[in-house]
């Protein structure tokens, strides 16, 4: 089979893509012919050598895939049949044409829905999910600020804000970008590189701040992050984009909030991502199927076919991007 590959850490000129052996399907495993994948900020680390895979998992890059299933494993408990529809969170191994995936990490792909849209779900939804209801624990009527909100995981994160009936706020670096997430439904939306969000937020809030920090920045974001953090509020980092380091008085300022800092990574999270995928598939997909009361939708910015990977790498790494960047497999 064909698959994204590099063979050694670097820039995405050390992409291409390379004929490997055909994955076969383990104890409890589904091989699935993969129709498209989707990019994300861990495929740009592990391609720099930064964010290797587990123990264990394909060294192809690829965290979620979408396509047919096209054969099962030994002890398989009949959740899935041939032919099937499906999407996947992975650990590793979605840019190829084929992957064998966990039965338990499979979810059925909503109803009207292309593997293109579909292949844009699983990471992203996944992670806003997981950080907003296992982590954060959001109550209706909370205010959330989201960080990159034009990213994945961000537009992904402003409509399970709002399906949990609470007040998304983002930060995002361009207009464009503000827009977008304006009409995925923020309640209000500033930009980082030309005002100081903890002031505005502020002002939003009539001085009260945000309950809920979904932060993928880190380090230099943390005293405005601070700043707007409501008392008892909870900030979630989820990745570092600025970097970790932090200098000043950082457990100070918390203190005084009462605030809490959590960390997730989803990757990390094998074991509970069995029962992450199942609250998924039973809390938030019927909400993609058309005629939901409140729809909910994956934002694709742009489709490539995989053999132009590096491509797609150098737009994601030059944050481009509104939504999802999508690889496409060949037919």
């Amino acid at each position: 089979m064909l698959a994204a590959y590099f063979d050694c850490p670097g820039g995405p000129e050390n992409l291409y893509v390379k004929e490997v052996m055909k994955p076969h399907p383990g104890e409890g495993e589904v091989l699935v012919k993969v129709s498209a994948s989707a990019l994300n900020r861990a495929d740009l680390l592990q391609r720099r050598g930064k964010y290797p895979p587990p123990k264990g998992a394909s060294n192809i890059l690829g965290l979620e895939a979408a396509g047919t299933v096209i054969g099962l494993g030994p002890g398989c408990k009949g959740r899935w049949k041939i032919g099937d529809a499906v999407m996947a969170l992975l650990s590793g191994g979605g840019q190829a044409e084929y992957v064998t995936v966990p039965e338990g990490h499979l979810m059925p792909v909503p109803n009207d829905m292309t593997f293109i849209q579909a292949a844009a779900i699983p990471e992203a939804w996944l992670t806003a999910f997981q950080l907003l209801h296992f982590v954060g624990k959001i109550e209706k009527g909370e205010r959330v600020l989201i960080h990159a909100g034009g990213s994945g995981v961000g537009m992904a994160a402003i409509q399970l804000v709002r399906l949990a009936k609470a007040v998304p706020i983002v930060t995002a670096g361009t207009q464009e970008k503000l827009k977008a997430t304006a009409n995925a439904g923020a309640a209000a939306g500033f930009n980082y590189k030309t005002e100081d969000f903890s002031e505005k937020v502020l002002a939003f809030t009539q001085g009260s701040g945000v309950d809920m920090i979904l932060d993928c920045v880190g380090g230099s974001y943390w005293e405005k992050n601070l700043n707007c953090l409501s008392m008892d509020g909870r900030w979630i980092i989820y990745g570092l984009l600025s970097g970790g380091e932090v200098h000043g008085d950082l457990l100070a300022k918390l203190l005084s909030k009462r605030g809490s800092i959590h960390t997730s990574l989803l990757r990390s999270r094998d074991k509970e991502a069995e029962r992450l995928v199942n609250a998924f598939t039973e809390d938030v997909l019927p909400y993609f199927s058309r005629g939901a009361s409140l729809h909910l939708q994956p934002l694709v910015d742009s489709v490539y076919p995989l053999h132009e990977i590096a491509e797609a790498h150098r737009i994601m790494e030059e944050n481009k991007n509104i939504g999802k960047i999508v690889i496409e497999m060949p037919a």
